[in-house]
């Protein structure tokens, strides 16, 4: 080749290269405040100390319990979108679950275990468990809280937090811990307290060859409140006006009689059937029967 031709390749090689650098820019426009931050992927400190309901984790001293404990906050950190959630949803629950958990005298650290049941949403388990604090229906029944075709107040916050709570407390006055009753809710009072004394078992970290998921249970509730409690120290970054707003403007309307309809009475005050059950998750069918003339508080968005 020619001095001439080389020369010639040389410039087309730049020109190409210039057009190439014009419309990524134009495309990009250039601009570095789009580019998306940093994410950083590394392992968990866990030289520090780790408690749930004033209870300590012994990760100091306990190498089993400081790798169940990494593991459950390694799978919490890195499952971003679950994580962003909670923490969404967080905002709307918590100042509702809050005031109650310190009105029945129960620790504030309770309400991680209402995330790890549900993410805090009125879900229905494979197994029927339901609503914020997944309540099995014979268990809701033991605590008060109405299950019929037209209700079901397993999917109403402030009653099934109170019914959580008195199951709880229950649980840790037979068990001394509230550790142990965070795994009785999961895996059964009468299993843990046999589990406990035929293992011979002096906490809830001493107990083996139970189901998995109870097993992991108290770690990952551990793990949640670690996570949504220190966002930034795992590269979380969650802007406030994407947080879900909590219902707090509402009216209450009482009904002491049956409804016929809940979408005409929707109509009547003005709102839509699905307004109605996003207010009122707990009225589960489109009627009302009340058979027994029992007075119902009914939100509804406010006037």
């Amino acid at each position: 080749m020619s001095m001439h031709n080389r020369i010639l390749l040389a410039v087309n090689v730049v020109a190409a290269t210039c057009a190439v650098a014009f419309f990524t820019s134009s495309f990009t426009g250039n601009n570095q405040q789009e580019k998306a931050p940093d994410q950083r992927v590394r392992s968990i400190n866990m030289n520090k100390t780790f408690t749930l309901c004033g209870e300590r984790f012994p990760t100091a001293t306990n190498q089993d319990v400081r790798q169940r404990l990494d593991a459950e906050i390694l799978k919490n950190v890195y499952s971003h979108s679950s994580t962003i959630l909670f923490v969404e949803r967080a905002n709307a629950y918590f100042p509702i679950i809050e005031p109650i958990l310190k009105e029945e005298g129960v620790p504030a650290d309770l309400k991680y275990l209402a995330v790890a049941e549900s993410g805090l949403a009125p879900v229905t388990s494979s197994a029927d468990a339901r609503g914020v604090w997944q309540f099995m229906k014979a268990t809701a029944g033991s605590f008060n809280l109405e299950l019929s075709e037209d209700v079901d107040e397993r999917y109403h916050v402030e009653k099934a937090t109170r019914a959580a709570c008195k199951y709880l407390k229950k649980e840790k006055q037979k068990l001394g811990s509230w550790v142990l009753a965070m795994a009785a809710y999961n895996g059964g009072s009468t299993r843990i307290s046999d589990q406990m004394a035929s293992q011979r078992a002096k906490s809830f970290f001493d107990l083996n060859l139970m189901a998995d998921e109870t097993m992991r249970y108290p770690f990952r509730i551990m793990a949640i409140k670690e996570v949504m409690e220190n966002l930034e120290e795992y590269d979380y970054e969650i802007d406030q006006d994407h947080l879900y707003e909590p219902i707090t403007d509402y009216q209450l309307v009482e009904v002491s009689g049956p409804v016929a309809s809940w979408g005409a009475f929707a109509e009547e005050h003005g709102v839509s059937y699905r307004q109605l059950k996003v207010y009122n998750p707990w009225l589960v069918s489109g009627k009302l029967a009340n058979k027994e003339g029992k007075t119902y508080t009914i939100k509804l968005p406010a006037e």
